[in-house]
């Protein structure tokens, strides 16, 4: 057993103990609405989307929380403002997660933090121009490639990809010989700046890391033909070095005007929260996010559902004391 299904079930274990403090906490009555500032990602992406619809779920609710949106650069930037207290809530993707309470780079020690639920998968994009000569991973050696902005998911997950293939610079461990591949030339571009970016052709690939379908790529499969290449082939490798995070999906045939699936990597995101949140006001929240759920992906991924088992699979993230007492007393 990880050191994570320990805490998580000795949190899950607290019961009627925590419970207690929860049915004392912010749930309806007359006291001071709570107010959560939530770290998201960069206007026009889809945490920025999640966050905008959950702060309005939760001032339809009724219940004495507000939830306040912060544009952010996503993950990793977001693990951070959590770490410092800038924010109390935020979303990021497993993977940085786990580096962010394992202590991992690019986090120099252990950043307590604690999740809320898992909501939903990110699949991982990798396209190119259909009529371009790039066909595989490995033909990205010495090309330009928008590799996520500073401080996102995205750049952590293209640079593991590229590193699993022989091309990012950050995997190097020995002079370069004349046999080895050049390194991609990894831009850090956002998803706007990215579109442009291959639209114009001044990068030959773009990485992302997103819900399906995300709507500016949409928007661009519609303007230029694309190839999205295939990268679940490289799930293996990933899972070997960073662990379990990473798994095998699939693009359905349709989206993108695909006319067959292409295999490829996802990665969860998590709702995560300081630790010293009220476990009512999580309660709160999570109540508010099952009874919402179907609005607050519509943006964000199409068909996802978000059920309590997929929840509360958050790795090496410990569950916060008062998601463990909601997923407890509603579900058992």
């Amino acid at each position: 057993m990880t050191s994570a299904e320990t805490t998580r079930r000795r949190m899950m274990g607290v019961g009627l103990g925590v419970l207690a403090g929860v049915a004392a906490g912010c749930s309806g009555g007359s006291g001071p609405v709570r107010r959560l500032r939530l770290a998201t990602g960069p206007e026009g992406g889809p945490y920025n989307a999640f966050g905008r619809a959950l702060a309005q779920a939760v001032a339809a609710s009724g219940r004495r929380i507000e939830i306040v949106p912060v544009s952010t650069a996503a993950s990793v930037d977001n693990l951070r403002k959590l770490g410092d207290g800038s924010v109390e809530l935020a979303l990021a993707m497993a993977d940085v997660s786990e580096d962010a309470v394992l202590g991992r780079d690019p986090f120099p020690g252990p950043t307590a933090v604690t999740a809320l639920a898992r909501v939903y998968v990110n699949y991982t994009h990798l396209l190119v121009p259909a009529d371009g000569p790039v066909r595989s991973v490995r033909d990205l050696a010495g090309r330009p490639v928008a590799a996520g902005a500073a401080g996102s998911g995205v750049q952590v997950v293209a640079e593991r990809v590229l590193r699993a293939a022989g091309l990012s610079g950050a995997s190097a461990s020995a002079p370069a010989s004349a046999s080895a591949p050049a390194p991609a030339d990894e831009r850090q571009l956002g998803l706007a700046a990215s579109v442009s970016a291959l639209r114009e052709g001044s990068v030959d690939a773009l990485f992302w890391s997103g819900g399906v379908p995300t709507p500016a790529l949409a928007d661009l499969a519609r303007e230029l033909p694309l190839r999205f290449l295939p990268l679940d082939a490289h799930v293996g490798a990933l899972r070997e070095r960073h662990g379990p995070v990473y798994s095998a999906v699939t693009l359905p045939a349709g989206v993108y005007g695909l006319t067959e699936p292409v295999g490829t990597i996802g990665v969860g995101n998590y709702l995560l929260a300081r630790a010293d949140v009220p476990p009512g006001a999580a309660r709160d929240l999570l109540q508010v996010v099952f009874e919402r759920w179907r609005d607050l992906l519509v943006e964000v991924t199409a068909g996802a559902r978000l059920e309590p088992r997929f929840a509360i699979s958050t790795g090496e993230v410990p569950l916060h004391p008062g998601a463990a007492a909601h997923y407890r007393a509603v579900y058992g």
